[in-house]
This record gives structure tokens, sequence and C-alpha cells, in this order.
């Protein structure tokens, strides 16, 4: 019985240890770069809150409130800029496989 029980386990497939690395390098490099986006995220928010609030209160003067939607503008386009540059990255990572 222990036999059967051993050799399902040593018949069982294997992955490569080369396509595991690659899978590891790839998740690892994708994790960096969601951690560099989020510190620059705070960087970003940081910046903004010192240019754009004087002083807080308990409501936003205009000049303000237009500081800030300016800054969410920009945070938008940037966000949307890298998001479609990684999108190029992923597409010509895979088109090389």
């Amino acid at each position: 019985m222990a036999e059967l029980f051993n050799s399902s386990f040593q018949d069982a497939p294997k992955p490569k240890a080369g396509a595991v690395d690659s899978e590891l390098d790839n998740f690892l490099m994708m994790e960096k770069q969601k951690a560099q986006f989020t510190a620059q995220i705070h960087e970003f928010n940081d910046f903004c809150w010192e240019k754009c609030v004087d002083k807080p209160g308990s409501k936003l003067d205009g000049k303000t409130e237009t500081c800030l939607n300016n800054c969410v503008d920009r945070f938008i386009d940037v966000s949307l800029l890298i998001t479609n540059r990684f999108a190029q990255i992923l597409q010509k990572s895979a088109g090389g496989m």
C-alpha cells in the first residue's frame, strides 16, 4: 500500500525549475512596480496637499478647490498614462513568448 501511495506522487508532473523561476521573477517585478506606483501616489498626494492647502478649515475656498481639482485631473491623466504604458509593456512581453 505504501508503494502505491509513493508512486502516485512520483508520477505527478513537476514544474520545470526555469518556468517557476520565470513566473517568480515576473511576479516580483509586478509587485515591485505596484509598490513604486503606490509610493508615487503617496508622494503626489503630499505634494498636492502642500501646494493647495494653506491651512485646513471647515470648508474649502474657491482657490483651494480649483487647485485640488487640477491635482486630481493631473493624477487621473498620469494614472491613465502609466496604466497604458504597463499594458504596452505586458503586450510586448507576451508577444515575445
